[in-house]
């Protein structure tokens, strides 16, 4: 008898567990990702499901580890000024952020300024190894695998406070910069990502001032074909499955409950991910848009508009919703459902046998830390050089050829000068990087024993003018601070300064004096403009023989300037925005409709830099068209390009589209193709381009397509928007 009822209990303790086996069906890696999903919202309760309307992914009681998201515009930030890594007390008392060092490249202004794919995928990899080492391994207490990156918003005016986080104004440049960092966060595996990529800030978010409760209004061609290109390709070509809503309204309606949340992004474009508020938008949807009279009922609004996590205090508020049956538990499901899809995607669902490859980053503590590698070092060194945009390169008494590039067995002393000559400033999204070459340590280095380094970085006292009247060539750096100098929200004491929640009131270089006292002092100098936005230096231009822009952040700033400085790398980044000459040649700021003159694709007027523009070492020919032919999906066309300079370098050969005979407005020219080419000096290359025809097309909002309309359609090839060196001709 006592064998039978062991016996018994035996059998029952097996069917016991092959039934929780049953139920844990979202472990199992051979079902669909739709089974698994469901059958974990099965077996989550009400409160489970309501606490994954944060940011966390984790679920405690299925041993669902917890995970949230990091920033990571220009690397991963875990640190900085906005302190993403949390923070601490020191022994004074002064709170001070826990940092632990990441990679830091430029900004993404000036990785969009390379107009490199391949190099803007490899950052947002390394960007993605960092975030998986640090979830992963012991060192760190944050766990994020869902990355606030790229901006996938267009700058359309320069006075935009966030311009610095934009890859530019173009929406064809932009797309294709989105789809490489997306692919480089997500991965290359069929199955699994090293980390979810989520777009900022969907939609037209481009003004700060008012950006809580302002409207940007716009018809739905623009929204097609302008404002919400870049995410649509991010979603459609780049595969992320999660982007951030904008605090602003669309044409009166609250991105955070905005129709075409679900109506466009989920049901049209297919994004079945994580759609999110930014941050505090559930109080400022009923604080400053005015859109509800309570916190309860604007919760449900936007769980029904197709957002799952807030960003924001939203639980009693929720549970208030659902008590007053403004919202029903089916609501949640389906708002969360999409959450749930993400964390299987980066393998939080899978049991302990997970294929995922990811999984072993950072548990192996006797490897190099990803940060600290040499591939690292190099990768950001070589992110920065190719953002510098090289100005203006002109002759001088001494320099007949052009100033630049410097050749250190020439120069006995070098003025190196300014507030930006030896501090590298990170952003309000940069994290803290392991170490930072400025712009005078990089010098200082190539100079060594060859030449006398003269540091100076105001005019006080005519300190700036004796060091460059005393040097044979004046380096100037001066620019904007990234965040005013002070972390106060809303503050920046510089009018043409702008930051998050401020935009810029002036186009005007504040340090345009210093360079003049300066070059008055020594004709031979060099402006060095380290910003995140462009300016209106028409007095520069006209007057500095040599002008370079760089951004801000990059750990390698220093080393990655000097390299083009003293020709170490041939300069080839380009300008991403239009340079117009002066404040009044924009349209007023809070106009949207960018067909009243806004971008190079509708601006008329003369510009201080157009769009795509950059100077080199080398001279470059466009020789000929060799070849145009299409098929029934794309336009083909073969170019000849050839160095007939005197050094290696890369040229970003640009092929701009234009509608002489359409029947609908169209832009004046919209870029449809770019390369970034490494050509040798005196050799020829040939060029391919290949343009889907969908990319020819516009949207017809009759037919609510992108319809691509018979005719004649020129080809316009060249060095920039304004440079076209050759033309040609398809029809339709």
């Amino acid at each position: 008898m006592k064998y039978k009822l062991l016996i018994i209990g035996i059998l029952c303790t097996l069917q016991i567990h092959s039934k929780a086996q049953d139920m844990y069906l979202f472990r199992d890696t051979t079902l669909t990702d739709e089974v698994r999903i469901n059958n974990l919202l099965s077996l989550l309760t009400l409160d489970e499901k309501i606490s994954l309307l944060s940011t966390d992914l984790g679920i405690p009681r299925f041993g669902i580890p917890h995970c949230g998201h990091f920033e990571g515009l220009h690397g991963l930030a875990l640190g900085g000024p906005a302190m993403w890594g949390g923070r601490k007390k020191n022994e004074d008392g002064r709170v001070i952020p826990t940092n632990h060092p990441t990679t830091i490249f430029p900004q993404a202004y000036g990785l969009g300024s390379t107009w490199d794919i391949d190099l803007v995928k490899r950052v947002s990899q390394e960007t993605a190894e960092e975030a998986r080492y640090y979830t992963q391994s012991s060192v760190n207490k944050q766990h994020a695998l869902v990355m606030r990156s790229p901006n996938a918003d267009l700058a359309r005016d320069p006075r935009w406070g966030r311009t610095e986080e934009s890859f530019g104004e173009d929406p064809f440049l932009t797309s294709q910069l989105t789809i490489a960092s997306i692919q480089g966060l997500q991965g290359n595996h069929p199955r699994y990502w090293k980390t979810a990529s989520l777009m900022k800030h969907f939609l037209a978010n481009s003004n700060e001032d008012g950006r809580d409760s302002t409207s940007s209004d716009f018809d739905n061609r623009l929204f097609h074909e302008y404002y919400a290109y870049s995410f649509y390709k991010g979603i459609t070509q780049g595969g992320s499955r999660a982007f951030m809503a904008s605090y602003n309204s669309w044409n009166g309606i609250p991105m955070s409950i905005h129709p075409c949340l679900n109506g466009i992004a989920r049901e049209q474009w297919g994004n079945n991910g994580i759609i999110c508020t930014d941050g505090g938008a559930l109080k400022l949807l009923v604080e400053s848009h005015r859109s509800f009279p309570t916190l309860a009922e604007g919760a449900a609004a936007i769980i029904k508009a197709g957002i799952g996590q807030f960003l924001d205090y939203y639980t009693p508020y929720v549970k208030e919703a659902l008590d007053k049956g403004m919202l029903t538990e089916a609501d949640i499901n389906k708002a969360i459902y999409g959450n749930l899809f993400v964390a299987l995607k980066l393998g939080l669902l899978d049991d302990n046998n997970s294929p995922s490859p990811y999984l072993a980053i950072g548990k192996d503590s006797t490897k190099t830390a990803p940060f600290l590698t040499e591939y690292a070092r190099k990768l950001s060194r070589e992110a920065t050089s190719k953002s510098v945009v090289l100005l203006k390169n002109g002759a001088t008494e001494d320099y007949s050829a052009g100033l630049l590039p410097l050749d250190i067995k020439r120069l006995r002393k070098i003025a190196i000068i300014g507030p930006y000559s030896n501090k590298i400033v990170q952003d309000w999204y940069s994290g803290t990087p392991p170490y930072e070459t400025t712009i005078l340590e990089a010098i200082r280095g190539i100079a060594g024993k060859d030449a006398e380094i003269i540091h100076v970085e105001s005019n006080s006292m005519g300190e700036a003018e004796k060091a460059a009247s005393m040097a044979d060539v004046a380096i100037v750096c001066v620019g904007n601070h990234p965040f005013g100098t002070r972390a106060d929200w809303k503050f920046c004491p510089v009018p043409s300064d702008g930051r998050e929640a401020v935009d810029r009131k002036s186009l005007m270089l504040p340090d345009e004096d210093l360079v003049k006292q300066v070059f008055k002092a020594n004709p031979n100098t060099v402006l060095v403009l380290v910003s995140s936005f462009p300016y209106a230096i028409n007095w520069s231009q006209e007057h500095i023989p040599a002008i370079i822009h760089i951004t801000h952040c990059s750990q390698e700033q220093g080393n990655g300037l000097a390299d083009v400085l003293f020709g170490i790398t041939n300069p080839a980044g380009r300008t991403v925005q239009t340079w117009v000459k002066d404040i009044t040649d924009l349209p007023p700021m809070m106009d949207y409709n960018i067909r009243n003159g806004r971008t190079y694709m509708y601006h008329k007027g003369k510009v201080l830099y157009p769009f795509g523009f950059g100077l080199s070492y080398s001279t470059f020919k466009y020789e000929k068209i060799k070849s145009i032919k299409r098929d029934e999906k794309n336009v083909y066309v073969s170019i000849l390009v050839k160095n007939t300079g005197k050094r290696d370098g890369e040229e970003v050969t640009q092929l701009y589209v234009s509608y002489p005979n359409s029947k609908v407005e169209r832009p004046i020219k919209q870029l449809r193709a770019f390369k970034r080419i490494f050509i040798k000096s005196e050799e020829t290359k040939q060029i391919d381009f290949s343009i889907p025809l969908d990319d020819l097309s516009y949207w017809n909002e009759e037919k609510q397509v992108f319809f691509t309309e018979p005719g004649r359609v020129n080809l316009l090839i060249g060095a920039s928007s304004e440079d076209i060196r050759l033309k040609g001709t398809i029809k339709l």
